[in-house]
């Protein structure tokens, strides 16, 4: 019975990483595919984002450089199918869906929103500077933010393991990425920026869908009450440093052909879709596991994602990124040794927790998950 139980939540789990890896790995070779950051080779590929530079010989008529509009266009289309969807699940059930006051709104879904927005804009805006390697190294630092603030806000426990495992991953990815990284230092910034600020995005996060009389445990409820208060947080840095350049530019409103606008604004939709299916199996991860777990799977993800690049793009790497390929799965498998270690004290845990005031994560949302009637299979945010 509760082998079966087990297996039957680790198949849940694989099953919502793998929904998870589809979107997230589609969405970051979509978001090469539409900013052109690297040439071809041959190119320019040599110099990341040498293309994007206004003045730059080595331009890509078909490339679209405003990351922070493409981001706020991406958050217009994941509202807009998160009502759809919520109006669909209404007419099914009958029943209302999960409204927030503005008490509530503002004070606890504001600071998760703008954490998200930022994390997601500095992301696709240093797409703009740096290569994938780099790209994918600085981002690994998001989990030691993830643990650090779960630490903070009592989400997570201090285990030597779990430091452990977050180390090894960690240092795994930067040798992973050491050699072939083009260092740039802004981009970097920009990546350490969204990291940080991802650790802050997914512990508010865990804390908004699990907070049973928010009601927002659902991921599409979440997605439709973040994506307004994320369009603001994210607007004001849209102005001041696309505003202009995207208003004077033949790409938007300076157009010439209808036809080109038109297939324009298709690939940005596209992106959306994409956005608002990463955004639902990021939210239907976290809201099973945690955001610890989320950031694990996310690396396993990045390195998926490496593998293709060097496969596609003929990007080679040396003995010490494979070495650093072998630390970062001893990492990922010993997560997985843990997990499969501490489920079998669960029952014990869960009950000594329910009496304390700060319960493990993990536990909280299996017992919320079980007062559950309903989940819709509809399938924010996007990428790292």
């Amino acid at each position: 019975g509760s082998g079966m139980a087990g297996l039957g939540r680790a198949a849940l789990a694989a099953a919502l990483v793998l929904f998870y890896y589809g979107f997230s790995i589609g969405m970051t070779f979509y978001n090469k595919w539409l900013m052109k950051v690297r040439g071809r080779r041959g190119g320019c590929g040599g110099q990341a984002g040498g293309a994007l530079l206004t003045g730059s010989r080595c331009r890509f008529p078909q490339s679209f450089h405003f990351p922070l509009f493409m981001t706020l266009l991406h958050l217009l289309v994941i509202f807009g199918l998160a009502a759809l969807a919520r109006a669909l699940a209404r007419c099914c059930t009958g029943r209302p869906r999960a409204e927030l006051s503005w008490g509530d709104y503002l004070r606890r879904a504001a600071p998760a929103a703008l954490s998200t927005s930022l994390d997601i804009g500095l992301s696709n805006w240093s797409f703009l500077y740096i290569t994938v390697s780099l790209y994918t190294m600085t981002k690994s630092s998001a989990v030691i933010f993830i643990l650090l603030f779960s630490l903070l806000f009592k989400l997570e426990e201090v285990r030597v393991a779990l430091v452990l495992v977050v180390l090894l991953i960690a240092g795994g990815l930067f040798m992973f990425t050491y050699k072939s990284t083009q260092f740039n230092t802004r981009g970097f910034m920009l990546v350490l920026c969204a990291s940080f600020l991802g650790g802050i995005r997914w512990t508010l996060t865990q804390i908004l869908m699990q907070k049973a009389e928010l009601g927002l445990q659902n991921p599409i409820d979440t997605m439709f009450h973040l994506q307004p208060l994320m369009f603001l947080g994210l607007f004001p840095l849209f102005a001041v440093f696309e505003g202009l350049p995207l208003s004077v530019s033949e790409k938007v409103f300076r157009f010439h052909e209808a036809g080109m606008l038109l297939s324009l604004i298709g690939k940005l939709f596209l992106g959306g879709i994409l956005a608002f299916g990463l955004g639902f199996s990021e939210f239907l991860l976290v809201s099973r596991t945690s955001s610890l777990t989320l950031s694990i799977a996310g690396i396993f993800k990045e390195i998926c994602i490496l593998l293709l690049a060097t496969h596609v793009l003929g990007d080679r790497l040396s003995l010490l990124n494979w070495l650093g390929f072998a630390v970062c799965l001893s990492g990922i498998s010993l997560h997985v040794i843990l997990k499969v270690i501490n489920s079998k004290g669960e029952k014990a845990l869960k009950l000594h927790k329910e009496s304390t005031s700060t319960p493990d994560l993990e536990l909280l949302l299996r017992h919320t998950e079980c007062g559950e009637e309903e989940e819709e299979d509809v399938g924010t945010a996007q990428q790292q």
